[in-house]
């Protein structure tokens, strides 16, 4: 005999609360949530209850060097697959961030591919993620001066589900002093999540980490006069033990720190950085 499963007794309702329960129904049908963009990292997407929501602003911050930059860039790439993404960079050229793309994709050192001295078989693995990500990209552009020029960078039609800062500092032009300016930047960002119905991920550079004895990222040293702690909806820190400590074998090994969650709990994910490719991996559930 079929099963029928039992839906909630309001699904069929209408208003605020009949909507939630439907998505509840699809989510538990095993279709994605239409409330969440999947990072298409399994370990974050399950600590975060499913990806990063709509409506709220994620921050991941790091020491410089970590590789904030790589992995926001593999979360819009692995995002890209189901939804609209739009990369907005302070510190590359569109074209540079698609190098970055070929050598996370086609898992080959981005010195040789800015070489070209990539050999037959490395060549070949290139081409096939071209051609792989060829409909699946997200949109690159520059970061503009100022918050209030983002909603510029794409059509009025459609807004990206997914809107990725690299950085919160680049948002900050100068004219005063540089917390003040990042908390502004901060609040922004948060009032265009809700307003555009996106979710939002912006990186942030902590390089006052290394003047202590433990560099894992701690939610107070986001700075920016408590915006971040205050008004981010995720905060993730970005920890990689072989930068600070050579003599172990941990090269690779990263821990994701969940400082904050407004939806759930803390804890942390483990990652794994192939440092030649610029590429993130999931540990629990690595890629093939």
């Amino acid at each position: 005999m079929k099963r029928t499963r039992r839906r909630s007794p309001a699904s069929a309702d209408t208003g605020p609360l009949a909507s939630i329960l439907r998505r509840v129904d699809g989510v538990t049908e095993g279709e994605p949530s239409s409330d969440s963009i999947a990072s298409g990292f399994p370990s974050i997407d399950r600590a975060l209850g499913g990806g990063l929501r709509r409506g709220d602003l994620a921050v991941i911050g790091g020491d410089v060097g970590s590789g904030k930059s790589a992995l926001a860039l593999a979360i819009a790439l692995r995002a890209a697959a189901r939804h609209p993404v739009l990369l907005l960079s302070s510190e590359m050229l569109p074209e540079r961030v698609m190098e970055r793309v070929l050598a996370i994709e086609g898992r080959v050192r981005i010195d040789d591919l800015r070489r070209g001295s990539l050999e037959e078989d490395a060549r070949a693995s290139v081409g096939a993620a071209a051609v792989r990500l060829r409909d699946h990209l997200p949109r690159v552009a520059r970061l503009p001066d100022a918050e209030e020029a983002i909603p510029k960078t794409w059509s009025r039609a459609e807004p990206p589900d997914l809107l990725i800062v690299d950085s919160l500092q680049g948002l900050a032009p100068g004219q005063r002093e540089l917390a003040e300016e990042q908390a502004t930047a901060i609040r922004q960002l948060k009032t265009l999540a809700l307003d555009a119905g996106i979710a939002i991920l912006a990186t942030s550079q902590l390089p006052q980490l290394t003047s202590r004895p433990d560099r894992r990222p701690q939610l107070d040293d986001f700075g920016a006069l408590g915006a971040v702690k205050h008004h981010a909806d995720v905060v993730l820190g970005l920890y990689r033990e072989a930068m600070y400590d050579t003599g172990r074998d941990v090269e690779g090994a990263t821990e994701l720190l969940i400082q904050k969650n407004r939806h759930g709990g803390g804890g942390y994910v483990d990652l794994y950085f192939y440092a030649p490719w610029m590429r993130f991996e999931d540990m629990l559930d690595p890629d093939r």
